[in-house]
This record gives structure tokens, sequence and C-alpha cells, in this order.
């Protein structure tokens, strides 16, 4: 093993632990960690990404579900529109990008650029809801219609597909405020739609990549470790100055993604 793959394995177990403190972020470390130090291509790091979170949000999902912190019935209603939108944007969205989206004059934009300008664009967004202080909904009116459930699972399932991530960021404030749920239950619900999302679109991309069994199954044993001791850590870390932190830290990913990208 060089140098490179064990960083990459340490940075697998970061992913988890990241999982386990704050619930979510995984794919906002895991995507560039694949294209950046590993030297994987865009559209392979969002597929193996979407496996990744999708095996460890598994294991968080059984945990939360223990504590009484999953409402199935809500997550599922979520989990059917975003799914089929996650697996139809990485069966034909993704797979159909073209090598150049665009030329402006000397500069060209790659379909590989156009995925991780985007990416950037969503981690930004995910960096302002962590770094914001957030009120908690305790009790909340009735929930909306299911048609306007559907509506907004297709518009995250496709956002989160094509950036390869689970959609955590994303799903916990629609829980929140779509939904009409209490945070902490947000939180653990928006897991069943993570896992079932990113496994989804991960099946869409096993048609169409050729996939690295042996690392992609390693580094997921990893980060599912990192998951459990990161769980176990939450106990005695502040969650919220640790969201605020790595929400921080986001922000400079995405700008760090910006600058590699087009300069």
């Amino acid at each position: 093993m060089d140098t490179t793959q064990l960083f990459g394995y340490i940075g697998a177990l970061i992913v988890g632990l990241v999982l386990g403190l704050i619930g979510g972020g995984g794919s906002i470390l895991t995507v560039p960690l694949l294209v950046y130090l590993l030297g994987y291509n865009p559209v392979i790091a969002t597929a193996y990404s979407l496996f990744v979170v999708g095996a460890t949000s598994m294991v968080g999902t059984y945990q939360k579900y223990k504590k009484g912190l999953v409402d199935f019935k809500t997550g599922l209603a979520f989990s059917f529109p975003s799914f089929i939108a996650v697996y139809l944007s990485r069966r034909y969205l993704v797979s159909g990008i073209p090598d150049t989206l665009l030329n402006i004059g000397n500069f060209t934009i790659t379909g590989d650029m156009g995925i991780m300008i985007f990416f950037a664009i969503i981690m930004m967004l995910a960096s302002y809801s962590m770094i914001k202080r957030k009120k908690d909904h305790d009790t909340l009116p009735k929930k909306q219609s299911y048609y306007k459930t559907f509506f907004q699972g297709i518009i995250i399932g496709t956002i989160t597909g094509i950036i390869g991530a689970g959609g955590g960021f994303l799903y916990v404030p629609a829980l929140v405020i779509w939904a009409n749920i209490p945070m902490k239950k947000a939180v653990g619900t928006s897991l069943i739609i993570v896992t079932i999302n990113s496994l989804m679109g991960f099946i869409g991309d096993v048609q169409t990549l050729e996939i690295e069994w042996v690392f992609l199954l390693s580094f997921t044993l990893i980060s599912i470790i990192g998951i459990i001791i990161g769980v176990f850590l939450s106990k005695f870390i502040s969650g919220k100055g640790l969201k605020k932190s790595f929400g921080v830290f986001t922000l400079i990913m995405a700008i760090y993604i910006i600058y590699r990208e087009t300069s």
C-alpha cells in the first residue's frame, strides 16, 4: 500500500466519523477525496460516494431506529420520488454528460469540471445551513399534501444524483420545514432516504461503469467503522459547535474546488 492509498483509507475513516458526529456531510469529504487524492474522475467518484454514504447511513438508520428517532412513513413518502429521480439522473443524465459543455473564448468547461463546480455550489449551500443558527421545531402544524412531498423529492433526488451525495443536508431541513416533524426525528428519518437514494443511484451506475469492488468495499468498511466510532464520540462532543466548524471547513473546500477546476 502506497502513501496515497494510506491517506485515502484514513480519509474513509474520517468520512465515517463525520457522519457519526453530525449526521451528514459524508459526500462533502468523499468526492474531493476520491478526485483530488486518489485520482478518480468525478463520475466514478460520485458513484463510489453514493455507495459509501448509502452503506454507512444504513448503519446510522439502525442506530437511530433503536432510539425511536425514525419516522418510517414520512421517510418512505420522500424516498419514493427521490430514489426514482436519483436512479434516472445517474443512469441517463450523468452518464450522458458530454466531454465538453461550453467553450468561452479559449476557456473550455468540460463535463467533469461542470460536475465538480456544481458540487462546489451545493457545498456552499450546505455550509450555510451548517453555519447559521437554526431554530428547533418541536410542535408544528399539520403535514403538507403528498403531491408537494412528491415534487420536492424529485427535485432533491435529481440534485443529489448529479453530485453523488446522500443529500442529508438537504433532507433534514426539508423534513422539518415541509413535513413538519421535530428536528431530532428529522435527522433519523433523513437517514432512511439517504440510504435508499444512495444505493438506488449506485445501482444506476453499476450498469454504466466499471466498479473496483475490492477498493470500494474496503473503503466502505473503514467508513462504517468510522461512523460507529463517531456515534460513540458524539455523546461527549458538542454537536452544534462541531457542525458550525465543519460548515466553515466545507465552505473552504468549496472555494478550493472552484479554484482548482478553473485555474
